[in-house]
């Protein structure tokens, strides 16, 4: 099952060795919103295809085929760039960073929310961070 809430709501967290301090349930918020649109969205673009191409066929005019199955391209298009821009940003600060880990394991603790060696490191709170 999916850990959800990697990080504790209740302590202060660090990201790697920049020093940036910030309170835990920021990341494990904003790693949520981010899993929960990678799940949202190829489902709202199988429903939405699904009723647009119905909807096209029903009607029985090649114009409203054609219609709906650009649409469908335009949506789709939409849902990879939604999809994929977490990964694009993640390259953009990769290559801008230089290599910097302290950059990326912030960028890790906000987007994945992992917590640790590789993400945010726990500095006041109760309980382990995984």
């Amino acid at each position: 099952m999916i850990n959800f809430l990697a990080l504790q709501s209740n302590g202060s967290y660090t990201c790697g060795d920049s020093g940036l301090s910030f309170q835990g349930s920021l990341p494990s918020t904003i790693s949520m919103i981010i899993l929960l649109i990678k799940i949202v969205v190829p489902i709202l673009l199988i429903v939405f295809g699904m009723l647009d191409l119905a909807k096209a066929v029903m009607a029985q005019k090649e114009d409203e085929i054609k219609k709906g199955q650009q649409t469908f391209i335009k949506r789709l298009i939409a849902a990879v760039v939604v999809f994929f821009i977490i990964t694009i940003v993640q390259i953009v600060i990769k290559y801008v960073s230089g290599g910097d880990s302290s950059v990326t394991s912030c960028f890790n603790c906000f987007v994945n929310g992992s917590a640790g060696d590789n993400g945010c490191k726990m500095e006041t709170g109760n309980g382990p961070t995984i």
